[in-house]
């Protein structure tokens, strides 16, 4: 009831004041009209008044049409407040019209009557007079906003704006701050690498430079906050420009892409923080979402691990794919919880969705869920990841990660599934930890695997022949834990922000780029491959720390200090995409994408392995690095 109470009292709030500037207007015409006469014959009261019958007849007859215009076009529609281009024109518009009316009635009356009531002049200027008292209404409505703005700002510490960007974009970030009472901000400047823009004005915000200028024009119109205009910016450009920003010892705000925005429309709430993404230096990856939606639409997928942070934005693009079902699978019920309320909200009954707990060390529970549901793809995202964590809960990485994974590849076998693919990690290359070392065995699981339901297919032991690949990449943005999540929160706090070593670089991807590229991988899958992202360049955690410092308008070592806390355990100072054996070869389709070629080895052996390595876990073994050393000759205890 309180939505419907509020709706209708916003309705009669909206009711009150078209009728208010209805009177306005209507008073508006009735005085230039008086004027207008007054003018015509020399401010005599005495000739005016020989014409009041105008004033009782002809005067509201046009002030019906008048009304009767600017509703039809809308004119009392508009939220006065932000009046501009738009409503000007549509007043120039209904002045045309209205005009044309007045000539129209003059014409009707001199050849019905054969003279006229009023004067040529009068119906001029009246018009006229009409028309700039009735535009003055409304955009006087917006000039006594702006300068009560003005004169409480006088009283109020005010933070200087620039904003780079003099596009679409830019010019409706500058409107906002000069029409908002909420925002104790000025726009002083705004920057445009376009040369034919420089020296022109934005809603009088000069436009003053370059890029290079930056610096220069923030100390010189002593600038408190950046915001970045360009949502459409080129990655290259993107990290230049923050880059050059992050030396004015400003707080740097950005506007995402408008793509990113819920409402498609560019506003100062939808300024963030600089992300690590904006850093990157490149355009965001994309993936041929044609490839992805030919083996999933239609089709009942699971997901396992699916509430965390790869598994749930699996289940979002897996949902705008239209499978026949989406099983989320995780044994952490709140995640799963949010993930499904989150697709119900959007989706509605369009989505085939359940959400089921579980284990994937159960085996029970995996065959009774397979059983049932029948998918014929899954995604298996669950594991644990946390390198420190699993240095001291080794027992667990194996029991998770190892036996989760050869539990569900034996059940994929079983129940038919069509495809299987393992999310991996680059940590699984030349293991230096337990969790590492942990993916490593189950990308090998996944290649014997793919060798096992080959044979069993050709044997005609099974009707359908799982297709199993991996899929590897390194650090996800966002992700849950990720250092720069940590970085955020410290630099919030005021610091310290700790960094491991100063040397140690990793490889850096968002989670939708890199979740969009595990599904496409699996479009490439044709049995047993790994598949390999392209990360691009490496960067230096230090480096961002530093610049996640300035952005936030702090200056390092000073406002806020980084501290060197030395390598956890287990933990490397880079990590690499392939190992010594593994060649690589690219995709045709998708340079984003390669395929590292699989490692021989025995089989049988392996299989054996496995199962001793799981009964060692179960029963917490003291020795059961030991025992992954002898599966994974890179790791060394």
């Amino acid at each position: 009831m309180d939505n419907v109470e509020a709706s209708n009292s916003g309705k009669n709030k909206m009711f009150v004041r078209t009728l208010m500037i209805m009177a306005l207007d209507v008073l508006a015409i009735v005085m230039s009209f008086f004027l207008a006469f007054l003018l015509r014959f020399d401010f005599s009261f005495t000739s005016v008044m020989h014409y009041s019958f105008v004033f009782v007849t002809v005067i509201p007859l046009f002030c019906i049409v008048t009304i009767l215009v600017f509703m039809f076009l809308k004119l009392y529609h508009s939220i006065w407040r932000f009046a501009s281009v738009s409503e000007l024109e549509k007043l120039i518009k209904a002045w045309i019209i209205l005009a044309a009316f007045v000539a129209l009635f003059v014409l009707m009356e001199s050849v019905i009557t054969g003279h006229r009531a009023v004067p040529i002049s009068v119906c001029i200027m009246g018009v006229l007079l009409s028309g700039i008292a009735t535009t003055g209404i409304r955009f006087g409505y917006r000039l006594l906003r702006f300068v009560a703005k003005s004169s409480d700002r006088k009283s109020k510490k005010i933070t200087n704006v620039m904003v780079i960007g003099a596009g679409a974009c830019g010019r409706d970030v500058i409107h906002e701050y000069r029409m908002s009472h909420h925002l104790d901000a000025e726009v002083r400047c705004a920057i445009d690498d376009n040369p034919i823009k420089l020296g022109r004005l934005i809603d009088n915000v000069p436009i003053v430079g370059t890029r290079n200028d930056i610096p220069k024009m923030a100390e010189q119109y002593d600038i408190d906050e950046i915001i970045f205009a360009i949502p459409d910016a080129k990655g290259t450009d993107k990290k230049d420009i923050l880059e050059i920003c992050s030396a004015t010892g400003c707080k740097v705000r950005v506007m995402p892409g408008i793509y990113q925005m819920l409402d498609g429309k560019v506003s100062v709430k939808n300024t963030r923080d600089v992300q690590i993404e904006d850093l990157l230096g490149r355009d965001p990856i994309k993936a041929n979402f044609k490839q992805i939606r030919k083996y999933i639409t239609g089709k009942t997928v699971m997901v396992t691990g699916g509430g965390g942070s790869i598994g749930s934005e699996l289940c979002r693009q897996i949902a705008k794919a239209e499978p026949k079902l989406l099983i989320i699978f995780d044994i952490y019920e709140n995640n799963a919880f949010w993930i499904e309320r989150e697709l119900r909200e959007k989706y509605g009954d369009k989505l085939n969705l359940i959400a089921l707990i579980g284990s994937v060390r159960n085996t029970n529970r995996v065959n009774s869920i397979m059983e049932k549901y029948r998918p014929e793809i899954i995604f298996h995202a669950a594991a644990h990841k946390h390198v420190p964590l699993m240095e001291v809960s080794p027992n667990e990485a194996i029991k998770n990660n190892v036996g989760g994974t050869y539990k569900m590849a034996h059940a994929a076998v079983k129940w038919g599934v069509e495809k299987f693919v393992l999310v991996s990690t680059d940590k699984a290359v030349n293991p230096t930890n337990i969790m590492g070392a942990s993916k490593r065995i189950c990308e090998m699981i996944i290649q014997a695997m793919d060798r096992s339901a080959q044979k069993q297919y050709d044997a005609g032991e099974i009707k359908v022949r799982t297709n199993f690949s991996a899929v590897r990449f390194g650090n996800v943005i966002g992700s849950n834990g990720s250092v720069l999540k940590i970085f955020e929160k410290q630099i919030s706090a005021g610091g310290p922000v700790t960094v491991t070593d100063k040397n140690i670089i990793r490889y850096f991807m968002t989670i939708p780029e890199a979740v969009a590229l595990v599904m496409e991988s699996g479009a490439y899958a044709r049995g047993g491959e790994i598949f390999v992202l392209d990360m691009g360049e490496p960067v230096r955690i230090d480096d961002v720390a530093r610049k996640m410092i300035k952005l936030s308008g702090f200056v390092p070592d000073v406002d806020i200090k980084i501290t060197y806390t030395g390598l956890r355990p287990g933990e490397k100072l880079y990590e690499e995409r392939l190992m010594d054996e593994e060649g690589l070869r690219q995709i045709e389709d998708n340079k984003d994408i390669s395929i590292a070629e699989p490692i021989p080895m025995n089989d049988v052996n392996f299989e054996g392995q496995i199962v001793k390595l799981d009964e060692a876990a179960k029963n917490e073994a003291d020795n059961i690095r030991e025992l992954v050393a002898q599966i994974v000759e890179t790791y060394k205890v």
